[in-house]
């Protein structure tokens, strides 16, 4: 494996404006590293800055949707579109956030063997639906949701967290983006 964010021919810019270096410094602080798919992004500043600004409303920002779930959410969609970097980069965050790691290896694998509570199945099996077949999604299947609690707004940023990994994944997948190595080891 390799370091290598894509395979593409897409240097970074170089010097990265001052700003963009104070993120990758953070992300070295908490992380260990810069993700690929930062720096994969980084060869322009302005798809950079508008990948993260959103990636950090739907994963970090308030929801009713913990940040967990959210996660969760992201394999699952990752694991329905084969999509070897995040679901290398986001199983290593369930086994994180949830303590477990054979919960992020069971959605990663095979999401409905996933000892998840119904409230995450329901999110679970909705967020497939809107991978293999957006316009298929019907009222009953927001009901669905709303019976197990998730109001609108959960179910908006239910839809947009899927819709993003949609994106992400092909992207991801069309440049041949590897994840950075240390996700293997993490939370394990």
């Amino acid at each position: 494996m390799t370091d290598q964010p894509t395979a593409l021919d897409l240097p970074m810019v170089d010097p990265l404006p001052e700003a963009t270096q104070k993120y990758f410094d953070v992300c070295m602080d908490k992380l260990g590293m810069v993700p690929n798919v930062l720096k994969a992004h980084a060869f322009d500043i302005d798809k950079l800055n508008a990948f993260t600004a959103l990636y950090n409303d739907l994963m970090l920002a308030d929801s009713g949707l913990s940040k967990l779930e959210r996660e969760m959410v992201a394999v699952v969609v990752s694991a329905t579109n084969r999509c070897y970097y995040c679901l290398t980069a986001h199983g290593a965050a369930v086994r994180q956030l949830s303590g477990n790691p054979e919960l992020g290896e069971q959605l990663v694998m095979n999401w409905r063997v996933a000892d998840v509570t119904p409230r995450q199945r329901a999110m679970l099996i909705f967020a497939e639906k809107v991978t293999l077949a957006s316009a298929q999604v019907e009222e009953d299947d927001r009901q669905a949701l709303r019976d197990h609690g998730l109001t609108d707004r959960d179910i908006w940023d239910l839809i947009n967290v899927a819709a993003f990994f949609n994106m992400s994944n092909r992207v991801a997948s069309a440049t041949a983006m590897m994840p950075n190595p240390e996700y293997h080891a993490q939370a394990r």
